[in-house]
């Protein structure tokens, strides 16, 4: 058995800035971390002699690779030549919730793949890959972010420029800062979870046809670059200023990045004491972010109490591959 591990993602800033429609015109620039949450896939040999079981939400026995109806574990497997394997996959949290799951699962399965081939790829590498299942060979109308994020891992500032090339940048920061920025950061469930690829593609079309998007995605993407620089200067305290610029910007992107049950959790939390915030993802749903100052986190968490908070932490090793017993 073969089990890889791979982190889901935080964006803070530029989110939209990495879909091909903005940045083939220009760099976009996201700053986002990955978190100690996590999608586990693991195969095996399938004791069905010339079959593939496959278990994520649903199951699947099938005969041939072509067969295989989830498309990502159809087209990698073809890829890579996988046959009469056993596949599970199991996450700490649920897809369609703004923290990149697609993308983990995408890149924990090639490295999940790849081992089982006896390759060496390097993250960059499974990113690279993930970005090429899902945009050239599936067509989601999606960004290169959560690949790059949920691949390398750690806090960084990730540029995409108009050649396609990606440029990574680690975040250089004091352990006290990151501790205090970690410990300042609130998580919080909506308790909706949406299709990704639908909201995305409207706001590609809107980046194509539409200047006041293409202005808010080069603003939000200005942002992430002016917050990263703070941070290594030693200022995290504007966090909060940014977060609610963004999310601000970001609700004119599309009609359906926001909703009332959205709108009115945020608003919430603001005036329960939290300087700013953001919805995680393309929107509609999922998780939202936000940065609570220490003088009122008691009052802001005794205020939310009846929201589902979502405790978490930084992580730095992106997808890894925990377990090999063929090594």
């Amino acid at each position: 058995m073969i089990i890889s591990k791979t982190p889901f993602r935080v964006s803070f800033l530029g989110g939209g800035s990495d879909l091909k429609d903005f940045y083939q015109n220009e760099p976009g620039t996201v700053f986002s971390s990955s978190i100690n949450k996590y999608i586990y896939l693991s195969i095996h040999k399938y004791f069905n002699t010339g079959k593939q079981l496959l278990k994520y939400s649903k199951t699947e026995e099938v005969d041939t690779l072509d067969q295989i109806k989830h498309p990502i574990i159809r087209e990698v497997f073809k890829h890579y030549d996988i046959k009469n394997m056993d596949f599970n996959s199991t996450a700490d949290i649920p897809s369609g919730t703004g923290v990149g799951s697609s993308s983990a699962f995408t890149s924990g399965l090639i490295n999940l793949c790849s081992e089982l081939k006896n390759l060496k790829l390097t993250n960059v590498e499974i990113a690279k890959q993930a970005c090429h299942f899902e945009i050239d060979v599936l067509n989601e109308p999606i960004g290169k972010q959560d690949q790059y994020g949920c691949s390398l891992g750690g806090l960084k500032l990730i540029t995409f420029n108009p050649d396609d090339s990606v440029i990574v940048k680690n975040l250089n920061i004091s352990e006290n800062n990151l501790t205090e920025l970690e410990n300042n950061l609130f998580l919080y469930y909506t308790s909706l979870t949406r299709k990704t690829s639908s909201i995305l593609a409207v706001q590609k079309l809107n980046t194509f046809k539409n200047i006041s998007t293409k202005n808010n995605l080069r603003r939000m993407s200005k942002m992430a670059i002016d917050l990263f620089s703070e941070f290594e200067n030693g200022t995290i305290d504007n966090i909060g200023n940014y977060l609610d610029e963004a999310w601000k910007l970001k609700k004119e992107l599309t009609k359906n990045i926001s909703n009332s049950l959205i709108d009115d959790i945020y608003s919430k939390g603001i005036r329960s004491g939290a300087d700013g915030g953001k919805l995680l993802g393309a929107g509609g749903g999922g998780f939202i972010l936000f940065h609570v100052p220490k003088k009122n986190q008691k009052h802001f968490l005794f205020e939310m109490k009846d929201y589902r908070r979502f405790d978490f932490k930084f992580e730095f090793d992106g997808t890894k591959i925990v377990y090999n017993d063929k090594r």
